[in-house]
């Protein structure tokens, strides 16, 4: 008898784990190899909104501070190229809904004098998030959120426009802002 119940035991034990290890095999992902990132300094709070143009980006080296440095190269250039397209709109849109005579002469202009402001207001940026990691190999890794206000770019932009004499005459700052931030509210939407 003491055997039969020590077999039971045996058995009954053995088909508990075998359930168990169906059960975490049901749970694993099917793909060999897979394993899920934790991402830092992303998510909705690091989209660009109404009011701030926002980047993320990641750096890695064998150096702690080389990798902040690409994650913020990284960041900075994808700051500008948004930057630059929001601005490209805008000013289509400005110049398409003030129908200047010499609108190409103007949207030019424009366009110019976005570059020259992106270019200057990168110094302006603020991190917002940033965070490092070590990999199994020994890198560095940065993750790092940068942000530039709208607001900002506005008033350097209206600074820039209003010393141009050729384009004084035809610039309405306040028609310029409301297209602007019509976009910028775009931009936001999209984010979503």
């Amino acid at each position: 008898m003491k055997k039969i119940l020590t077999y039971s035991a045996i058995l009954f034990a053995a088909f508990s784990l075998s359930l168990t290890g169906c059960k975490n095999k049901k749970t694993t992902p099917k793909k060999e190899g897979e394993v899920l990132l934790k991402q830092y300094c992303t998510g909705s709070d690091y989209f660009s909104n109404s009011k701030y143009f926002r980047a993320n980006a990641i750096g890695e080296s064998i150096d702690q501070m080389t990798a902040r440095k690409k994650a913020l190269s990284n960041a900075k250039s994808r700051l500008a190229g948004d930057i630059n397209t929001t601005m490209k709109v805008v000013s289509d849109q400005y110049v398409k809904s003030s129908e200047y005579n010499n609108k190409e002469e103007v949207l030019e202009r424009f366009e110019e004098n976005a570059r020259t402001v992106v270019n200057q207001s990168l110094t302006g940026i603020r991190t917002i998030c940033e965070q490092y990691t070590k990999t199994p190999e020994g890198k560095f890794k940065c993750y790092l959120a940068i942000e530039l206000s709208g607001t900002d770019i506005v008033s350097k932009y209206n600074e820039r426009l209003s010393k141009d004499e050729n384009l004084k005459v035809d610039y309405n700052y306040e028609k310029f802002k409301e297209t602007f931030d019509a976009e910028m509210r775009k931009l936001e939407e999209e984010q979503r």
